[in-house]
């Protein structure tokens, strides 16, 4: 019975672990919010702007390349600076860019307002997305990065899960000012998830450089 108990005590020791629950933080915020925003874009652009869902998704093509770019950068970001300015800078970077979107309208060019909006805020999320990796798996033995990448992984699904759930209860909450009126209210909530996130990251990421152990890698 005690080595049967042994993985999950283990799995428990890692969130005593500042560097992992960092990441895990990191991840979960991360996911719920770009999730999120393609969620809320789906909604804007189908049900208000007329969009076929293969038109909306081209529009995307944008967002997920900012994500990518982002991501590239902010590896390189990680290696030069640090996890945790890198860290601040993406998640600051990803409340600047939620804030045109919380004052959309019906009217407003989808070209012009919304996608601006989401690029930006995607390649800050991009630049976390990375940092949340590799700040988890720092200093973490070799025989225990497998766990640790899984527990990032597992904040990762969740974080996804919640931003669906909570961005879209929001925005039902504001569907009595209309359909636009609860999709800003949604994107006012990312807008201050991000900044507040970005002031948890300033006090909760280790400072200095990230050493990894050569472990496996989140995807």
């Amino acid at each position: 019975m005690g080595a049967c108990r042994r993985p999950g005590r283990r799995s428990l020791r890692m969130f005593t672990r500042r560097l992992v629950v960092a990441g895990a933080f990191l991840m979960l915020i991360a996911t719920a919010l770009l999730i999120a925003f393609f969620f809320l874009g789906s909604v804007y652009l189908q049900h208000l702007c007329g969009f076929s869902p293969l038109k909306t998704g081209l529009v995307f093509l944008p967002v997920a390349v900012a994500t990518g770019i982002g991501a590239h950068l902010g590896s390189r970001s990680v290696g030069r600076m640090g996890s945790r300015p890198t860290a601040v800078v993406g998640m600051t970077i990803a409340a600047a860019g939620s804030v045109p979107l919380t004052w959309l309208s019906a009217d407003d060019s989808v070209y012009a307002g919304l996608l601006p909006g989401l690029v930006v805020a995607s390649f800050g999320l991009g630049a976390v997305f990375v940092t949340a990796t590799t700040t988890a798996l720092a200093m973490v033995a070799h025989d225990e990065a497998g766990l640790a990448s899984a527990v990032v992984n597992t904040f990762r699904e969740v974080g996804g899960s919640i931003g669906v759930a909570v961005m879209s209860t929001v925005a039902a909450a504001g569907i009595e000012r209309g359909a636009i009126g609860g999709s800003t209210d949604a994107f006012v909530l990312s807008a201050v998830a991000a900044a507040a996130s970005a002031l948890v990251a300033l006090l909760l990421v280790p400072r200095g450089k990230p050493q990894m152990t050569g472990g496996p890698h989140v995807h």
